[in-house]
């Protein structure tokens, strides 16, 4: 896969984050993809992705912004550097109490690509800062 074939599939995937389409992140991603949550564990397959999108917009409302995107010469792996900024919705499990409160924080994201498909996606941003600004609210 080229590189410009790559950084189309990622911009595909970050556009459709940022447009609310979870189908439209599912239909970049192979049927067995490798989902690493931010200091969690890791999930396979789409379904798994599903559900997690499903739960996520439940407890936040994010847009992707200041996006650069890199990838290796094979287009087989590649990196997203980017600010989310959200607000928080609903509390979500052994995190803070939510009440509208509104973040901004840089994070990555690091993924594989095989047959023209993402097959690996790991996130990574600083949970403690996340914390931070919303117990600041």
């Amino acid at each position: 896969m080229s590189r410009d074939t790559t950084i189309a599939l990622i911009r595909r995937y970050l556009d459709a984050f940022n447009a609310k389409s979870s189908e439209d992140m599912l239909a970049c991603l192979t049927d067995d993809v490798a989902h690493d949550i931010n200091q969690g564990e890791r999930e396979i397959g789409k379904e798994k992705f599903r559900w997690f999108n499903a739960k996520m917009s439940r407890h936040y409302d994010e847009e992707l912004g200041d996006i650069a995107i890199m990838t290796d010469d094979s287009g087989t792996r590649a990196a997203a550097e980017f600010t989310v900024r959200g607000t928080y919705l609903s509390t979500d499990e052994g995190l803070p109490e939510a009440n509208g409160q509104r973040y901004s924080l840089p994070a990555g994201i690091f993924f594989e690509i095989d047959d023209g498909l993402i097959s690996r996606v790991t996130m990574s941003y600083n949970l403690s800062d996340w914390i931070a600004q919303v117990k600041a609210g």
